[in-house]
């Protein structure tokens, strides 16, 4: 009964102190705009994740047909995507050790009467990869989930900036 108690208080205390410091789940982002249009191919993974995520908040529509532009009030430009894998270490007798891949990310945002809201930026995300010649194939599915992993903050890390957009 005494261990009930206790915890039920303990239990009340720390809801308590967690309500009154401002704690609250993370909310999705708001947005300036109501439409963008997406100049990402309408057949890339990214695009479609990219897609998905603005449409999830229930705030943006996303347009991807060109003869639609017109509709949209901010225009999502890709620059370009690179996906690169550098070598990072060998061992003493020179084979491969380590690898490095990097995504590079270039994109811009402007509005519909062609003003710059985000200027052209470049995100490079990078992750480390041991390799070892007896587990090839494994490596290169490791290789496919960390790429996905990378596009998957990419996508986060433009939701973020898209919402600090304030003014149209």
């Amino acid at each position: 009964m005494q261990t009930t108690r206790r915890s039920w208080l303990m239990f009340t205390a720390f809801s308590a102190g967690l309500a009154g410091c401002g704690f609250e789940l993370r909310k999705p982002p708001s947005y300036a705009f109501r439409t963008l249009f997406n100049s990402i191919p309408i057949v890339s993974p990214f695009g479609v994740k990219l897609t998905r995520s603005l449409e999830s908040s229930g705030q943006v529509e996303v347009i991807t047909d060109a003869r639609q532009i017109e509709r949209a009030e901010v225009i999502f430009d890709q620059l370009f995507e690179l996906r690169d894998k550098v070598i990072v270490g060998r061992t003493s007798t020179g084979a491969i050790r380590e690898f490095q891949l990097r995504l590079r990310y270039r994109f811009r945002v402007r509005s519909r009467n062609g003003i710059e809201l985000i200027p052209d930026t470049e995100i490079l995300l990078t992750r480390d990869i041991n390799f070892n010649e007896t587990g090839a194939l494994s490596k290169e599915s490791e290789e496919a989930l960390l790429y996905k992993d990378m596009e998957n903050d990419l996508v986060l890390q433009l939701q973020r900036r898209l919402a600090a957009i304030r003014k149209i």
